[in-house]
């Protein structure tokens, strides 16, 4: 039995919410909670106690309280909870920011509706998701540009286990496939994970694979999404 990932819209365009409600209710094992035609209303029902959900669809570009600023105010509150941000207005050169915000996956509105299912779940099971162009810019912006690892252990904030594990996590491993991969128990991995969100200060997993890239943990092959 599969389990329900629980979704709120936030979307200020009454035909593209409405759309998108009726696309995901569709979906076997999405449950649509809410829908929102701004950000204040929504971070009005969070506030007012309203039942969390696993991932927000949010609009970047709203009148009022934009996506950046909705998000920001979450994940700040919330960090647990995925937001996926779509936009009209979508360009690559905002993905670096977009990631900063914390959002998992950063997509275009002309994205089709089969591919953002593949997205919730991606999301939903990885932490994030990439889109292949974003990650040629990711290559482009970090190939030339990383330095040269250095192995001494005392410029390093990260442990070796805690680097072993955020490979396998930019590797798109869940927490339980890292735990049978290195023989270990799921909560001594998220114990790792959590080690690693403290020690770098990023908000989320998307953020973590940003990390790594720069600072030469993991590169950017031409033949793979991510080479260790």
């Amino acid at each position: 039995m599969k389990n329900v990932i629980s979704i709120v819209i936030v979307d200020d365009e009454a035909l593209i919410l409405s759309l998108l409600n009726d696309f995901l209710e569709a979906e076997a094992d999405f449950d649509v909670l809410q829908t929102f035609r701004s950000g204040e209303a929504f971070l009005d029902y969070m506030e007012g106690g309203g039942d969390k959900p696993d991932i927000v669809i949010m609009d970047l570009r709203m009148k009022g309280l934009d996506g950046v600023d909705t998000t920001l105010r979450l994940k700040d509150k919330w960090p647990d909870v995925k937001v996926i941000s779509i936009s009209s207005y979508y360009k690559k050169s905002f993905m670096g920011y977009m990631m900063r915000t914390g959002v998992s996956a950063f997509l275009p509105k002309e994205l089709s509706p089969v591919k953002l299912v593949s997205v919730i779940h991606e999301v939903q099971n990885r932490g994030y998701y990439f889109l292949p162009d974003q990650i040629d810019i990711m290559r482009e912006q970090f190939s030339n540009t990383i330095p040269r690892p250095e192995f001494n252990k005392a410029n390093s904030i990260l442990s070796d286990r805690e680097e072993e594990v955020l490979r396998l996590i930019c590797k798109q491993l869940t927490a339980q496939e890292i735990a049978d991969k290195l023989s270990v128990s799921k909560r001594t991995v998220d114990g790792h994970r959590n080690n690693i969100f403290i020690k770098t200060g990023v908000k989320n997993l998307a953020g973590l694979v940003l990390y790594a890239v720069k600072n030469g943990i993991i590169r950017l092959d031409k033949d793979d999404m991510f080479s260790l």
